[in-house]
């Protein structure tokens, strides 16, 4: 199978400039990929750009990792139903620096095939409006570029709303393509299919200044099984950065990928052979239930982004989670891990000396006081993991950090107790 031949085998080829580019692949070629620098984290969703870099880059690509810092001031209205908030030029250069580090754990910027990553503002920032428009902007025309997808179906979302200077992002885009010919000798982009416009603008731009043939591909939007994009998970993004996004949740967003998803989710982003894949295809149709794939797609890209010690923490996470022992968890840790479940703040007044069952009624566990003592009583109230009894009483020594103490009712309903 040749490299194109497994991409498309992946989903990952929605389109491409050229019918010859899977032979164009088959020798060494310079291959660059945009980031957005909209915030100093990268995030799920651009997994799928990364891991295709990566692929290329262990075929023998090099690849050429491109900040927009230029044309992230001015926002891509691609996918965009309103214009974005412009971002200020120090935002830009804390952004890149987040998203540098990023990348590095996924690609290689050290060795022989060494990555590079480049910023558009480096070669925009001296370029005056003047210079734009005589030598870069008259090569455009503007039927084509109103012709271009992304163009038209802002103008239909937003009723027309569509500024000059959104207008002009595809320009700046496929001069960058230029530029990166010119400077690297690139001869590929590739992008998320949203993504078709600014590239064809690039490849043309190419042709018609130096009359070379460059190429563009692009790959499809990850989208779940219910219509929405990937990495989104009601309306929150999980970011690489652990500051952002604990590596917790980080693990259990993959963890929590439906049956109906993790196969293509693991053919997009997973480093294993096709062929192992359908063993883990044909191990969770034999059984479902304990969910094989998701939890290799997990381990993997927890280990991708944030190292062997990041599984450590997320697996010592989800133990405490499902089984409620806090034993090596700081308080920090477990206000991460249960940042989802009820919790009361109390004085330490009302919570050390008492009855455990009593503070748990006291803090809303439990409806009544008598509610609670029966949950004690029949062994069904934990306190950091360890059955308490209505006798049971609460002392300085069972808050984590002098912080906190996970209390438990049956097997999942968990509450945290805070002191104040």
């Amino acid at each position: 199978m040749t490299l194109f031949e497994e991409l498309q085998a992946r989903g990952l080829v929605q389109a491409t400039t050229d019918p010859e580019i899977g032979k164009m692949l088959e020798q060494p070629q310079t291959i660059y990929c945009g980031f957005d620098p909209s915030a100093n984290s990268l995030q799920a969703g651009n997994l799928v750009s990364i891991m295709m870099l990566r692929r290329l880059q262990l075929a023998g690509h090099k690849i050429i990792a491109l900040v927009g810092g230029a044309t992230g001031l001015i926002g891509d209205p691609s996918g965009k139903s309103a214009e974005r908030n412009m971002l200020t030029l120090e935002q830009v250069a804390e952004n890149k620096k987040g998203i540098r580090e990023n990348l590095s754990r996924i690609l290689d910027f050290d060795g022989p095939n060494a990555a590079i990553m480049v910023d558009n503002y480096d070669w925009y920032s001296g370029l005056s409006a003047i210079a734009f428009l005589r030598d870069v902007a008259i090569n455009f025309r503007v039927p084509q570029m109103l012709a271009k997808e992304s163009v038209k179906k802002r103008l239909e979302a937003s009723e027309g709303a569509l500024t000059f200077t959104e207008f002009s992002y595809q320009i700046l885009q496929g001069n960058d393509f230029l530029h990166l010919y010119d400077t690297y000798g690139c001869t590929m982009e590739v992008g998320g299919a949203d993504q078709w416009g600014n590239i064809t603008a690039g490849t043309d731009i190419v042709h018609k200044m130096r009359g070379k043939t460059v190429f563009g591909l692009t790959f499809p939007l990850l989208l779940d099984g219910s219509g929405k994009k990937f990495g989104k998970s009601e309306g929150n993004a999980m970011f690489m950065s652990a500051e952002k996004t604990s590596v917790y949740d980080w693990y259990q967003f993959f963890l929590r990928s439906a049956d109906a998803d993790v196969i293509r989710y693991l053919k997009v982003f997973s480093l294993k052979p096709l062929e192992e894949i359908a063993k883990l295809e044909a191990e969770m149709k034999a059984h479902p239930e304990a969910r094989i794939p998701q939890k290799a797609l997990a381990e993997e890209l927890t280990v991708m982004v944030h190292g062997e010690a990041g599984l450590k923490t997320a697996l010592g996470a989800t133990q405490t989670l499902f089984g409620g022992d806090v034993t090596g968890k700081s308080a920090e840790e477990l206000e991460t891990i249960f940042k989802d479940v009820k919790s009361a703040t109390l004085d330490k007044a009302e919570l050390v000396g008492k009855p455990v069952f009593a503070v748990a009624a006291t803090a809303g566990m439990f409806k009544s006081n008598g509610e609670a003592r029966r949950m004690a009583q029949q062994g069904g109230l934990s306190l950091n993991g360890a059955k308490a009894d209505d006798k049971r009483i609460l002392e300085d020594a069972d808050f984590v950090d002098g912080r906190v103490a996970v209390l438990r009712s049956g097997k999942k309903n968990f509450f945290l107790l805070k002191v104040k």
